[in-house]
């Protein structure tokens, strides 16, 4: 059996769906603009997403020609709601982009069910969900389709790498012919990823970390390494070349052996994430209510903080590893939003906590490192 082959068996055992309705691309972004050229979104069209996502989202949507329409989100949830939906839905709506923000999945079924009575298709954004259950479904098994990533920090890596999954069989088919236009990696490219990874593996901790997370971001600024987003992506929503790729034997090989650890590494995660709920609460801080436990899986955990610089300074100096996941509304884009037709003062709750949120991993067995560096700044926390 091919790498590819069996990375697709796992895959598909994991989200409890079959075989063929399993793809496999080069990143997450490419998944979800495979589906939006399988169903024919083009110019005239609207595809609603929330305001509080990567910019590689709204990219695909304009790489289509198609008009990306935001949401605002909710500061407790970090994702929209239906109310938010709603008032945005107009007669040339065709998609809307539900997206599970660090793992946390909210009125999915709402917003599905919404949008069935307006003949709207549902696309999950789950590239922060893999493995992670929505009212004891698989997260990505409500919606017409969904997509994850397979990226650095997500839930399990391939170094970069995306997942579709089509739960309306109805455009299998489709889906079949945009994927038959996908190109295969080049050599330089899967060996480029194979070097990341391997590099990954041997060199990075917490000590190690920032040094290494500097030099990524600056090696891939220059178009040197494979990075999470290219220049290109961040520059301007333009088409890059080549943009419609397959995942690589590499990427696939990676992945079979990561997924054997995953259900052990979201246990972790969930457990890790009680411990700071419970002192984020008694300290009237910022935390993730109980309410939400059950439909997070707990990618990383999010909190709020007076000055991001200063709190990701302190954190540097003691070795403490953070993410900066989503500096603006449309991460990691700091200016010229108009050029993907964004006005950010029309979303305030994505602008104050694109302003306020940093990410504490929690995959990692020290958890009590970052419970003493939590209590050190307290006075940092909102």
């Amino acid at each position: 059996m091919s790498a590819v082959s069996l990375y697709k068996q796992k895959i598909s055992s994991a989200l409890n769906c079959q075989e063929d309705e399993v793809f496999l691309y080069w990143k997450g972004r490419v998944a979800l603009y495979t589906v939006l050229k399988a169903l024919g979104v083009t110019k005239g069209d609207e595809v609603l997403l929330q305001a509080f996502t990567c910019v590689v989202v709204p990219n695909a949507i304009i790489y289509t020609g198609a008009t990306p329409i935001y949401v605002d989100v909710k500061t407790e949830t970090f994702n929209m709601g239906l109310e938010g939906v709603k008032t945005r839905v107009s007669d040339k709506t065709k998609v809307v982009v539900i997206q599970n923000t660090f793992g946390l999945s909210t009125e999915v079924e709402e917003i599905v069910n919404y949008c069935k009575t307006k003949e709207i298709i549902c696309i999950e954004d789950c590239t922060h969900g893999f493995g992670g259950m929505y009212n004891e479904k698989s997260n990505g098994s409500i919606a017409d389709f969904s997509f994850y990533s397979t990226q650095w920090n997500k839930p399990f890596s391939t170094g970069v790498g995306g997942v579709l999954r089509v739960n309306n069989r109805d455009y299998i088919e489709s889906i079949k012919q945009v994927d038959k236009q996908a190109v295969q990696p080049s050599i330089k490219e899967t060996l480029v990823l194979n070097a990341l990874i391997t590099a990954r593996k041997y060199l990075l901790n917490d000590t190690t970390y920032w040094v290494l997370i500097k030099l990524y971001r600056r090696l891939t600024a220059l178009n040197l390494v494979v990075g999470s987003s290219s220049p290109e992506e961040i520059e301007a929503p333009k088409l890059p070349e080549g943009f419609l790729k397959k995942s690589s034997a590499v990427q696939c090989k990676t992945g079979v052996k990561a997924l054997v650890k995953l259900p052990e590494i979201i246990e972790l995660r969930k457990r890790t994430a009680k411990v700071f709920d419970v002192f984020l609460k008694e300290n009237n801080k910022c935390f993730v209510s109980s309410e939400l436990h059950k439909n997070h899986s707990f990618l990383i955990y999010p909190i709020l903080v007076k000055d991001r610089e200063v709190f990701m300074k302190r954190a540097e100096d003691m070795g403490l590893p953070l993410g900066d996941w989503f500096i603006s509304p449309i991460h990691p884009v700091k200016e010229h939003f108009e050029m993907w037709q964004l006005n950010t003062d029309d979303f305030p709750n994505a602008n104050y906590l694109s302003k306020h949120i940093l990410n504490i991993p929690l995959d990692k067995s020290n958890s009590e490192k970052y419970l003493f560096f939590l209590k050190e700044n307290k006075d940092q926390l909102i």
